[in-house]
């Protein structure tokens, strides 16, 4: 508590205590909603076996409209990464530099929980568990590594796309939702496949928004008489690229983004659940669709409407506290949470008490709270453990330079190559079957990659290379 009393007390005045509080929100929203639509059965072996409970509860379908926040993610990201980038530039370090920062407070998290997997799946292969069910339980464990590897494309175009936001402003996330368009079009008439680009440019489109509104909060304070020393604010050239934040503007996107939506998942040939059900033909999250971008929109009026309240309630020395102490291990709540439900699973299952009804059954209801409960429990107890390897990545690095020439040439060279590495590695993870036989839980191949890079990036983090 001291410790974040202290953190707390010495925050800048000028710091967005409010996207903080959406980063932590959206995480602990997919967390809870993973959780609460577990439906949990028995295979013929009489082994525990898991799934989405969505499609036996279609009901539910319209609460993924709320449930669905990766989009806030995504668009926190894009404020943060642009306000982070802009400010150590101004400290005269450069993009590579920069960007090493960012992937080391995203990697050594994920680099804890594969290494356990390896370990923990090589152990049971070794006790003579079938290798096919290694993998199963390695699969489940690592499906939020699904959206790591998207955000981990969008960090690295960072740089490029705040370049394009400065010379084109909202033109920008308006091409790409019509890339996004175009992906939809090509999987309604043909291969499901056409539509894999909107992985990158539905992700990108929501980090953009978030670019734009960083841009729009920075030119607002520009703006103040205080920031000019009391003088008037010069004309600002770049004033038609920026979004209006106004509480008029949050409404006015609120209901836009929603009427779009409605009509896009009734009229239109968009489903109505925002999150995967398996049998659906389109699928709006994966990748991102048109409608989850008017659902953006939307949720991004929401967001204005209660920007202004949100602020004052986080002046507060408590909530704000707490909003610290759940970003600087927020990664390892999202990389650990289904984790925490393979663990409650095997225990209940061993001890004989695990409850398997009927979903949507009262029975299946009523266990939602003390199954929420108790792996609350479980979590807490993987973080207490695997926690601080990520609150140790908070502090910025060196931000040494590369030196003239080839030598920057070279480390940015290698920093793509061992971002692209990894981005291959989760790729190849996610889209091997669940049924594989995986001794080790994960591929050889992307083990490999993985390790590989994300020890190249350590490695140029650490300084080395930035040395002639």
């Amino acid at each position: 508590m001291r410790r974040l009393r202290q953190l707390a007390a010495r925050t800048p005045a000028g710091r967005q205590r409010y996207v903080d509080l959406l980063r932590a929100l959206a995480i602990g929203m997919v967390v809870l909603g993973h959780w609460a639509v577990a439906a949990i059965g028995e295979d013929a072996a009489g082994r525990p076996t898991g799934r989405s409970a969505l499609p036996d509860l279609p009901w539910a379908y319209p609460l993924t409209w709320i449930a669905q926040v990766m989009p806030i993610f995504f668009l926190v990201g894009g404020y943060a990464n642009a306000a982070s980038l802009t400010a150590r530039r101004a400290a005269g370090v450069d993009a590579t530099a920069w960007l090493l920062d960012r992937g080391a407070r995203l990697l050594r998290p994920t680099t804890a929980l594969l290494l356990v997997i390896a370990a923990a799946a090589a152990l049971a292969s070794l006790v003579g568990v079938a290798a096919t069910l290694v993998r199963t339980v390695a699969w489940f464990a690592t499906i939020p590594l699904w959206f790591l590897a998207a955000y981990l494309i969008v960090v690295p175009l960072t740089p490029a796309m705040l370049a394009l936001h400065r010379r084109f402003g909202l033109l920008v996330p308006a091409a790409l939702a019509a890339l996004v368009v175009a992906g939809d079009v090509g999987r309604a008439l043909g291969p499901a496949e056409l539509a894999l680009p909107n992985y990158v440019f539905g992700w990108l489109a929501v980090h953009q928004l978030g670019i734009a509104w960083r841009d729009t909060d920075a030119g607002r304070h520009d703006a103040h008489p205080e920031a000019a020393g009391g003088h008037p604010p010069r004309p600002d050239p770049a004033r038609e690229r920026r979004l209006p934040l106004s509480r008029r503007a949050g409404a006015a996107a609120l209901l836009g983004g929603l009427a779009a939506t409605v009509l896009l998942t009734t009229v239109g040939p968009y489903p109505v659940s925002m999150l995967n059900v398996p049998g659906e033909r389109l699928d709006n999250a994966a990748p991102p669709s048109l409608a989850l971008l008017t659902l953006t929109v939307a949720q991004f009026g929401l967001i204005l409407l209660l920007r202004d309240p949100a602020e004052r309630w986080l002046r507060r020395p408590r909530p704000w506290q707490a909003v610290i102490a759940v970003n600087a291990v927020v990664l390892t709540v999202f990389l650990w949470h289904l984790s925490a439900a393979i663990l409650l699973v095997g225990a209940l299952d061993a001890a004989g008490v695990l409850p398997t009804p009927p979903v949507g059954s009262a029975a299946w209801l009523a266990w939602r709270v003390p199954w929420v409960l108790m792996l609350t429990v479980v979590l807490a107890a993987l973080v207490a453990v695997f926690g601080p390897v990520e609150a140790r990545t908070g502090r910025a690095g060196q931000g040494r330079p590369a030196g003239p020439g080839w030598r920057a040439t070279a480390r940015s060279a290698l920093t793509a190559a061992g971002f692209a590495a990894v981005v291959y590695a989760l790729v190849v993870n996610a889209q091997t079957p669940r049924s594989a036989p995986e001794p080790l839980g994960l591929p050889a191949a992307a083990l490999v990659a993985y390790l590989v890079g994300s020890g190249i990036l350590r490695l140029l983090r650490s300084g080395w290379g930035s040395r002639g």
